[in-house]
């Protein structure tokens, strides 16, 4: 006979998945492939300003501080291809999820 353990304990590690799993099902529950349209286009804008952003941080640090030694330069440089490479994987992103619900809405709606 099979010993009745509680299962409860297996509810709280499995709680940030579900909230983390929420907000996407329910975008696309009520606004069906348009959510995913409407998602994809703002993280493309986040891509966006985030590039923008850091490009104004670093010109901002050339143009007031001038130059800077080496080391610096390299840290400075460093943000901004990080910023950068962060905002293209937005972008990505976001045009996976304009693809995907553009595919979705004329195939499966």
């Amino acid at each position: 006979m099979r010993s009745r353990t509680s299962e409860s304990l297996i509810v709280l590690p499995l709680l940030p998945i579900f909230l983390v799993g929420l907000p996407p099902m329910l975008l696309l529950s009520f606004l069906g492939f348009a959510g995913l349209v409407i998602l994809g286009m703002l993280l493309i804008c986040v891509g966006l300003s985030g590039g923008f952003d850091a490009n104004n941080a670093f010109n901002e640090e050339v143009i007031v501080h001038g130059y800077a030694r080496r080391s610096e330069r390299a840290a400075q440089a460093s943000n901004l291809h990080s910023a950068i490479r962060f905002g293209t994987l937005m972008t990505a992103i976001g045009t996976g999820f304009i693809v995907a619900g553009i595919v979705g809405f004329f195939c499966f709606g």
